[in-house]
Protein backbone atom coordinates (compact mmCIF):
# COMPACT_ATOMS: atom_id res chain seq x y z
CA UNK A 1 0.00 0.00 0.00
CA UNK A 2 1.30 3.29 -0.66
CA UNK A 3 0.18 7.23 -0.72
CA UNK A 4 -1.63 6.24 -4.15
CA UNK A 5 -4.19 4.09 -2.44
CA UNK A 6 -5.86 7.37 -1.35
CA UNK A 7 -5.31 9.93 -3.87
CA UNK A 8 -8.45 11.16 -3.91
CA UNK A 9 -8.07 12.08 -0.49
CA UNK A 10 -7.51 15.50 -1.89
CA UNK A 11 -10.50 16.76 -2.82
CA UNK A 12 -11.85 17.79 0.83
CA UNK A 13 -15.73 16.91 -0.53
CA UNK A 14 -14.97 14.01 -0.51
CA UNK A 15 -13.11 13.56 2.61
CA UNK A 16 -15.65 14.97 4.72
CA UNK A 17 -18.06 12.39 2.72
CA UNK A 18 -15.85 9.57 3.53
CA UNK A 19 -15.83 9.92 7.39
CA UNK A 20 -19.42 11.00 7.67
CA UNK A 21 -20.40 7.57 5.52
CA UNK A 22 -17.76 5.33 7.47
CA UNK A 23 -19.44 6.40 10.60
CA UNK A 24 -22.89 5.83 9.65
CA UNK A 25 -22.49 2.37 7.72
CA UNK A 26 -21.06 0.85 10.79
CA UNK A 27 -24.28 1.77 12.39
CA UNK A 28 -26.55 0.35 9.44
CA UNK A 29 -24.74 -2.99 9.10
CA UNK A 30 -25.06 -3.27 12.89
CA UNK A 31 -29.14 -2.56 12.41
CA UNK A 32 -28.71 -5.06 9.29
CA UNK A 33 -27.31 -7.44 11.43
CA UNK A 34 -29.69 -7.16 14.77
CA UNK A 35 -32.65 -7.25 11.80
CA UNK A 36 -31.71 -11.08 10.34
CA UNK A 37 -31.22 -12.42 13.74
CA UNK A 38 -34.56 -10.93 15.60
CA UNK A 39 -36.19 -12.74 12.41
CA UNK A 40 -34.20 -15.83 12.65
CA UNK A 41 -34.37 -16.46 16.45
CA UNK A 42 -38.37 -15.22 16.39
CA UNK A 43 -39.28 -17.94 13.68
CA UNK A 44 -36.40 -20.55 12.89
CA UNK A 45 -37.14 -20.44 9.32
CA UNK A 46 -34.64 -19.91 6.85
CA UNK A 47 -37.46 -18.87 4.50
CA UNK A 48 -38.24 -16.05 7.14
CA UNK A 49 -34.87 -14.76 6.31
CA UNK A 50 -35.07 -14.24 2.48
CA UNK A 51 -38.25 -12.70 3.23
CA UNK A 52 -36.57 -10.14 5.52
CA UNK A 53 -33.93 -9.92 2.86
CA UNK A 54 -36.75 -9.36 -0.04
CA UNK A 55 -38.64 -6.80 2.11
CA UNK A 56 -35.78 -4.37 2.21
CA UNK A 57 -34.45 -4.72 -1.03
CA UNK A 58 -37.53 -5.16 -3.19
CA UNK A 59 -39.12 -2.19 -2.98
CA UNK A 60 -35.41 -0.46 -4.19
CA UNK A 61 -35.98 -2.43 -6.89
CA UNK A 62 -39.56 -1.71 -7.69
CA UNK A 63 -38.56 1.83 -7.10
CA UNK A 64 -34.59 2.47 -8.20
CA UNK A 65 -35.46 3.78 -11.65
CA UNK A 66 -37.22 6.41 -10.41
CA UNK A 67 -35.00 7.42 -8.29
CA UNK A 68 -32.15 7.82 -10.97
CA UNK A 69 -34.45 10.11 -12.70
CA UNK A 70 -34.86 12.08 -9.98
CA UNK A 71 -31.24 12.12 -9.61
CA UNK A 72 -30.67 13.30 -13.17
CA UNK A 73 -33.51 15.88 -12.79
CA UNK A 74 -32.45 17.72 -9.34
CA UNK A 75 -29.81 18.66 -7.14
CA UNK A 76 -28.26 15.15 -6.11
CA UNK A 77 -27.18 16.97 -3.38
CA UNK A 78 -30.48 18.02 -1.60
CA UNK A 79 -32.12 14.39 -2.75
CA UNK A 80 -28.77 12.62 -0.83
CA UNK A 81 -29.94 15.15 2.37
CA UNK A 82 -33.51 14.50 2.26
CA UNK A 83 -32.55 10.79 1.93
CA UNK A 84 -29.76 10.45 4.84
CA UNK A 85 -32.60 12.10 6.92
CA UNK A 86 -35.22 9.96 5.82
CA UNK A 87 -32.96 7.01 6.96
CA UNK A 88 -32.80 8.17 10.05
CA UNK A 89 -36.48 8.93 10.63
CA UNK A 90 -36.25 4.91 9.52
CA UNK A 91 -33.98 3.98 12.46
CA UNK A 92 -35.63 5.99 14.84
CA UNK A 93 -38.96 4.30 14.54
CA UNK A 94 -37.00 0.71 14.55
CA UNK A 95 -35.35 2.20 17.77
CA UNK A 96 -39.06 2.92 19.27
CA UNK A 97 -40.83 -0.24 18.34
CA UNK A 98 -38.34 -2.77 19.58
CA UNK A 99 -37.16 -0.88 23.20
CA UNK A 100 -40.38 0.24 23.96
CA UNK A 101 -43.33 -1.95 22.39
CA UNK A 102 -44.08 -5.74 22.16
CA UNK A 103 -43.14 -5.85 18.60
CA UNK A 104 -44.26 -8.38 15.76
CA UNK A 105 -42.08 -9.87 13.13
CA UNK A 106 -44.44 -8.41 10.34
CA UNK A 107 -43.97 -4.70 12.15
CA UNK A 108 -39.95 -5.09 11.42
CA UNK A 109 -40.63 -6.11 7.90
CA UNK A 110 -43.12 -3.19 7.30
CA UNK A 111 -40.19 -1.10 8.54
CA UNK A 112 -37.51 -2.78 5.92
CA UNK A 113 -40.18 -2.06 3.17
CA UNK A 114 -40.08 1.58 4.39
CA UNK A 115 -35.67 1.61 4.34
CA UNK A 116 -36.04 -0.29 0.78
CA UNK A 117 -38.12 2.71 -0.50
CA UNK A 118 -35.54 5.56 0.83
CA UNK A 119 -32.57 3.72 -0.74
CA UNK A 120 -33.81 3.15 -3.81
CA UNK A 121 -33.95 7.19 -4.14
CA UNK A 122 -30.89 7.27 -2.12
CA UNK A 123 -28.40 5.29 -3.76
CA UNK A 124 -28.07 6.37 -7.70
CA UNK A 125 -28.15 10.20 -5.97
CA UNK A 126 -24.97 9.18 -3.67
CA UNK A 127 -23.27 7.00 -6.20
CA UNK A 128 -23.58 9.63 -9.16
CA UNK A 129 -22.78 12.05 -6.69
CA UNK A 130 -19.28 11.10 -6.24
CA UNK A 131 -17.93 12.31 -9.53
CA UNK A 132 -18.77 16.25 -8.20
CA UNK A 133 -17.18 15.71 -5.08
CA UNK A 134 -13.59 14.55 -6.60
CA UNK A 135 -11.27 17.34 -8.17
CA UNK A 136 -9.33 15.30 -10.53
CA UNK A 137 -11.70 12.68 -12.54
CA UNK A 138 -8.72 10.95 -13.01
CA UNK A 139 -9.00 10.01 -9.14
CA UNK A 140 -12.70 8.72 -9.56
CA UNK A 141 -11.81 5.13 -9.70
CA UNK A 142 -9.72 5.33 -6.85
CA UNK A 143 -12.70 7.19 -5.12
CA UNK A 144 -14.96 4.29 -5.76
CA UNK A 145 -12.57 1.68 -4.33
CA UNK A 146 -12.11 3.91 -1.38
CA UNK A 147 -16.20 3.80 -1.04
CA UNK A 148 -16.34 0.08 -1.01
CA UNK A 149 -12.92 -0.25 1.24
CA UNK A 150 -15.06 2.36 3.58
CA UNK A 151 -18.42 -0.05 2.93
CA UNK A 152 -16.94 -3.45 3.80
CA UNK A 153 -14.54 -2.05 6.56
CA UNK A 154 -18.07 -1.06 8.37
CA UNK A 155 -18.98 -4.43 7.51
CA UNK A 156 -16.27 -5.93 9.15
CA UNK A 157 -16.80 -3.76 12.50
CA UNK A 158 -20.43 -3.01 12.57
CA UNK A 159 -21.47 -7.03 13.09
CA UNK A 160 -18.86 -7.70 15.12
CA UNK A 161 -19.99 -5.01 17.46
CA UNK A 162 -23.58 -5.78 17.03
CA UNK A 163 -23.34 -9.50 18.08
CA UNK A 164 -21.65 -8.38 21.32
CA UNK A 165 -24.04 -5.77 21.77
CA UNK A 166 -27.20 -8.22 20.88
CA UNK A 167 -26.07 -10.44 23.32
CA UNK A 168 -25.38 -7.87 26.39
CA UNK A 169 -28.22 -5.35 25.34
CA UNK A 170 -30.13 -6.33 23.02
CA UNK A 171 -31.09 -4.92 19.54
CA UNK A 172 -32.78 -1.71 20.58
CA UNK A 173 -29.27 -0.48 21.42
CA UNK A 174 -27.76 -1.40 17.94
CA UNK A 175 -30.78 0.31 16.13
CA UNK A 176 -30.69 3.55 18.75
CA UNK A 177 -27.26 3.48 17.39
CA UNK A 178 -27.22 3.04 13.75
CA UNK A 179 -29.74 6.27 13.97
CA UNK A 180 -27.39 8.11 16.01
CA UNK A 181 -24.42 7.49 13.27
CA UNK A 182 -26.77 9.10 11.32
CA UNK A 183 -25.25 13.02 12.74
CA UNK A 184 -22.09 12.35 11.24
CA UNK A 185 -22.97 11.88 7.46
CA UNK A 186 -25.74 14.78 7.28
CA UNK A 187 -22.70 16.74 9.25
CA UNK A 188 -20.55 15.60 6.44
CA UNK A 189 -23.15 16.73 3.76
CA UNK A 190 -24.03 20.28 5.61
CA UNK A 191 -19.93 20.85 5.76
CA UNK A 192 -19.79 20.45 1.97
CA UNK A 193 -18.47 22.97 -0.38
CA UNK A 194 -20.58 22.17 -3.97
CA UNK A 195 -20.78 24.15 -7.09
CA UNK A 196 -23.79 26.34 -7.67
CA UNK A 197 -26.35 23.95 -8.75
CA UNK A 198 -27.39 25.05 -12.25
CA UNK A 199 -30.67 23.70 -12.75
CA UNK A 200 -31.16 21.91 -15.74
CA UNK A 201 -34.34 22.68 -18.79
CA UNK A 202 -35.65 19.05 -19.04
CA UNK A 203 -37.96 18.61 -22.42
CA UNK A 204 -38.84 15.08 -21.81
CA UNK A 205 -41.36 13.71 -18.82
CA UNK A 206 -40.58 11.01 -16.65
CA UNK A 207 -41.22 8.55 -18.51
CA UNK A 208 -39.39 9.66 -21.52
CA UNK A 209 -36.29 9.99 -19.50
CA UNK A 210 -36.77 5.98 -18.34
CA UNK A 211 -36.75 4.88 -21.83
CA UNK A 212 -34.01 7.41 -22.69
CA UNK A 213 -32.36 5.57 -19.81
CA UNK A 214 -32.63 1.91 -21.41
CA UNK A 215 -32.00 3.12 -25.24
CA UNK A 216 -28.24 4.42 -23.66
CA UNK A 217 -27.57 0.29 -22.65
CA UNK A 218 -29.36 -1.05 -25.96
CA UNK A 219 -26.72 1.32 -27.67
CA UNK A 220 -24.16 0.48 -24.64
CA UNK A 221 -24.25 -3.28 -24.73
CA UNK A 222 -20.59 -3.76 -23.08
CA UNK A 223 -22.46 -1.87 -20.07
CA UNK A 224 -25.07 -3.88 -20.50
CA UNK A 225 -23.26 -7.05 -20.41
CA UNK A 226 -21.79 -5.79 -16.98
CA UNK A 227 -25.12 -5.13 -15.61
CA UNK A 228 -26.71 -8.52 -16.39
CA UNK A 229 -23.71 -10.48 -15.16
CA UNK A 230 -24.38 -8.21 -11.78
CA UNK A 231 -27.82 -9.38 -11.82
CA UNK A 232 -27.01 -12.80 -12.09
CA UNK A 233 -24.58 -12.90 -9.18
CA UNK A 234 -27.35 -10.83 -7.18
CA UNK A 235 -30.16 -13.40 -8.13
CA UNK A 236 -27.85 -16.77 -7.46
CA UNK A 237 -24.86 -16.07 -5.77
CA UNK A 238 -24.69 -12.81 -2.86
CA UNK A 239 -28.01 -13.83 -0.99
CA UNK A 240 -25.65 -17.18 0.48
CA UNK A 241 -25.76 -14.41 3.40
CA UNK A 242 -29.16 -14.87 3.70
CA UNK A 243 -28.20 -18.32 5.59
CA UNK A 244 -25.46 -17.54 7.95
CA UNK A 245 -27.37 -17.17 10.50
CA UNK A 246 -28.49 -21.24 10.37
CA UNK A 247 -24.17 -21.80 10.14
CA UNK A 248 -23.83 -19.78 13.52
CA UNK A 249 -26.99 -21.05 15.92
CA UNK A 250 -26.91 -24.81 14.04
CA UNK A 251 -24.03 -25.88 12.51
CA UNK A 252 -21.43 -24.19 14.96
CA UNK A 253 -24.05 -24.06 17.52
CA UNK A 254 -23.34 -20.94 18.70
CA UNK A 255 -25.43 -17.07 19.31
CA UNK A 256 -25.55 -13.57 17.89
CA UNK A 257 -21.86 -13.20 18.72
CA UNK A 258 -20.85 -16.44 16.31
CA UNK A 259 -22.88 -14.78 13.37
CA UNK A 260 -21.22 -11.84 13.75
CA UNK A 261 -17.70 -13.23 13.39
CA UNK A 262 -19.25 -14.85 10.38
CA UNK A 263 -20.29 -11.18 8.50
CA UNK A 264 -16.66 -9.78 10.18
CA UNK A 265 -14.67 -12.18 8.08
CA UNK A 266 -16.51 -11.72 5.25
CA UNK A 267 -16.17 -8.15 5.90
CA UNK A 268 -12.36 -8.80 6.67
CA UNK A 269 -11.95 -10.03 2.90
CA UNK A 270 -14.05 -7.70 1.52
CA UNK A 271 -11.90 -4.92 2.93
CA UNK A 272 -8.66 -6.81 2.14
CA UNK A 273 -9.69 -6.65 -1.63
CA UNK A 274 -10.83 -2.89 -2.24
CA UNK A 275 -7.36 -1.88 -0.27
CA UNK A 276 -5.77 -3.88 -3.48
CA UNK A 277 -8.37 -2.59 -6.00
CA UNK A 278 -7.43 1.00 -5.11
CA UNK A 279 -4.02 0.41 -5.00
CA UNK A 280 -3.81 -0.31 -9.13
CA UNK A 281 -2.84 1.55 -11.58
CA UNK A 282 -5.06 3.68 -13.69
CA UNK A 283 -5.94 1.77 -17.25
CA UNK A 284 -5.59 -1.97 -15.54
CA UNK A 285 -7.97 -4.44 -17.03
CA UNK A 286 -11.15 -4.25 -14.45
CA UNK A 287 -12.90 -7.04 -16.24
CA UNK A 288 -10.21 -9.66 -15.87
CA UNK A 289 -9.82 -8.31 -12.30
CA UNK A 290 -14.01 -9.22 -11.73
CA UNK A 291 -13.39 -12.34 -13.99
CA UNK A 292 -11.06 -13.50 -11.45
CA UNK A 293 -12.09 -12.62 -8.40
CA UNK A 294 -15.96 -14.38 -9.41
CA UNK A 295 -14.09 -17.58 -9.61
CA UNK A 296 -12.58 -16.83 -5.98
CA UNK A 297 -16.01 -16.28 -4.90
CA UNK A 298 -17.00 -19.44 -5.86
CA UNK A 299 -14.28 -21.21 -4.89
CA UNK A 300 -14.47 -19.69 -1.35
CA UNK A 301 -18.47 -20.30 -0.72
CA UNK A 302 -17.55 -24.20 -2.09
CA UNK A 303 -15.18 -24.71 0.50
CA UNK A 304 -17.13 -22.94 3.30
CA UNK A 305 -20.23 -24.91 2.57
CA UNK A 306 -19.32 -28.37 4.51
CA UNK A 307 -17.00 -26.74 6.99
CA UNK A 308 -17.89 -27.55 10.56
CA UNK A 309 -14.55 -26.05 11.87
CA UNK A 310 -15.03 -22.38 12.66
CA UNK A 311 -12.12 -21.32 12.54
CA UNK A 312 -11.31 -22.82 9.00
CA UNK A 313 -14.92 -21.96 7.85
CA UNK A 314 -13.32 -18.12 9.28
CA UNK A 315 -10.71 -18.09 6.77
CA UNK A 316 -12.48 -19.29 3.88
CA UNK A 317 -15.58 -16.49 4.72
CA UNK A 318 -12.64 -14.28 4.53
CA UNK A 319 -11.79 -15.69 1.09
CA UNK A 320 -14.97 -15.09 -0.08
CA UNK A 321 -15.16 -11.54 1.03
CA UNK A 322 -12.10 -11.22 -1.15
CA UNK A 323 -14.16 -12.23 -3.97
CA UNK A 324 -17.18 -11.27 -3.66
CA UNK A 325 -16.37 -7.63 -3.06
CA UNK A 326 -15.61 -7.43 -7.05
CA UNK A 327 -19.22 -7.99 -7.89
CA UNK A 328 -20.38 -4.67 -7.06
CA UNK A 329 -17.47 -2.43 -6.69
CA UNK A 330 -15.73 -2.99 -9.87
CA UNK A 331 -18.87 -3.35 -11.97
CA UNK A 332 -19.78 0.42 -10.24
CA UNK A 333 -16.32 1.20 -11.67
CA UNK A 334 -16.88 0.50 -15.15
CA UNK A 335 -19.92 1.75 -15.27
CA UNK A 336 -18.76 5.09 -13.71
CA UNK A 337 -15.83 6.00 -15.67
CA UNK A 338 -17.25 5.74 -19.00
CA UNK A 339 -21.28 6.17 -18.69
CA UNK A 340 -22.06 9.91 -20.29
CA UNK A 341 -22.24 12.13 -17.34
CA UNK A 342 -25.91 12.95 -18.32
CA UNK A 343 -26.90 9.25 -17.59
CA UNK A 344 -25.14 8.62 -14.86
CA UNK A 345 -28.14 8.74 -12.45
CA UNK A 346 -29.90 6.70 -14.71
CA UNK A 347 -27.60 3.97 -15.64
CA UNK A 348 -26.85 3.70 -11.79
CA UNK A 349 -30.22 3.40 -11.35
CA UNK A 350 -30.14 0.28 -14.02
CA UNK A 351 -27.20 -0.68 -11.60
CA UNK A 352 -28.62 -0.43 -8.34
CA UNK A 353 -31.85 -2.67 -9.97
CA UNK A 354 -29.65 -5.32 -10.75
CA UNK A 355 -27.93 -5.21 -7.14
CA UNK A 356 -31.23 -4.27 -4.97
CA UNK A 357 -33.73 -5.80 -7.09
CA UNK A 358 -32.02 -9.57 -7.69
CA UNK A 359 -30.80 -10.02 -4.53
CA UNK A 360 -34.51 -10.49 -2.52
CA UNK A 361 -35.89 -12.71 -5.36
CA UNK A 362 -32.28 -14.51 -4.85
CA UNK A 363 -33.03 -14.42 -0.35
CA UNK A 364 -36.69 -16.25 -1.38
CA UNK A 365 -35.32 -18.50 -3.52
CA UNK A 366 -32.45 -19.35 -1.33
CA UNK A 367 -34.36 -19.79 1.48
CA UNK A 368 -36.94 -21.64 -0.57
CA UNK A 369 -34.46 -23.87 -1.33
CA UNK A 370 -32.53 -24.32 1.51
CA UNK A 371 -35.24 -25.56 3.31
CA UNK A 372 -35.69 -28.44 0.86
CA UNK A 373 -32.04 -29.42 0.17
CA UNK A 374 -30.43 -28.31 3.10
CA UNK A 375 -27.93 -25.08 3.98
CA UNK A 376 -24.39 -26.06 2.85
CA UNK A 377 -25.99 -28.05 -0.10
CA UNK A 378 -27.40 -24.74 -1.43
CA UNK A 379 -24.25 -22.66 -0.50
CA UNK A 380 -22.20 -25.59 -2.64
CA UNK A 381 -24.20 -24.46 -5.48
CA UNK A 382 -24.60 -21.46 -4.96
CA UNK A 383 -20.23 -21.68 -5.22
CA UNK A 384 -20.64 -23.49 -8.61
CA UNK A 385 -23.13 -21.29 -9.87
CA UNK A 386 -20.43 -18.60 -8.73
CA UNK A 387 -17.95 -20.33 -11.14
CA UNK A 388 -20.14 -21.40 -14.26
CA UNK A 389 -21.42 -17.63 -14.38
CA UNK A 390 -17.82 -16.35 -14.24
CA UNK A 391 -17.09 -18.39 -17.31
CA UNK A 392 -19.50 -17.44 -19.34
CA UNK A 393 -18.29 -13.89 -18.71
CA UNK A 394 -14.79 -15.43 -20.15
CA UNK A 395 -16.78 -16.08 -22.75
CA UNK A 396 -18.28 -12.89 -23.47
CA UNK A 397 -15.21 -11.23 -22.98
CA UNK A 398 -12.90 -13.02 -25.01
CA UNK A 399 -16.21 -12.74 -27.81
CA UNK A 400 -15.79 -8.83 -27.55
CA UNK A 401 -11.96 -8.77 -27.65
CA UNK A 402 -11.57 -10.69 -30.88
CA UNK A 403 -14.34 -8.45 -32.31
CA UNK A 404 -12.24 -5.41 -31.68
CA UNK A 405 -9.42 -7.34 -33.25
CA UNK A 406 -10.93 -7.88 -36.60
CA UNK A 407 -12.26 -4.33 -36.49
Amino acid sequence: MNISTFRAFKSRNYRLYFSGQSVSLIGTWMQRTSVYWLVYVQTQSTFMLGVAVFTTQFPSFLFSLLGGVVSDRYNRYRVLLFTQIASMIQATLLTVLVMFNQYAVWEILMLNVLLGIINAFDVPARQAMVYEMVDDKEDLSNAIALNSSMVNLARLLGPAVAGIVLEKLGAGVCFLTNTLSFAAVILSLLLMRLPKYTPQVHTKKVMGELKEGYDYLKQTPSIGFIILFLALISLLVLPFTTLLPVYAKVIFKGNASIFGYLNSAIGLGAVSGTIFLASLKPGVNLKKILFINTLIFGIGLIAFSYMNNLPIALFFAVITGFGMMSQVTVSNTIIQTTVSVAMRGRVISYFAMAFFGMQPLGGLLVGGVSSYIGTPNTILAEGVLALLIAILFSYVLRKEIFKRKEV
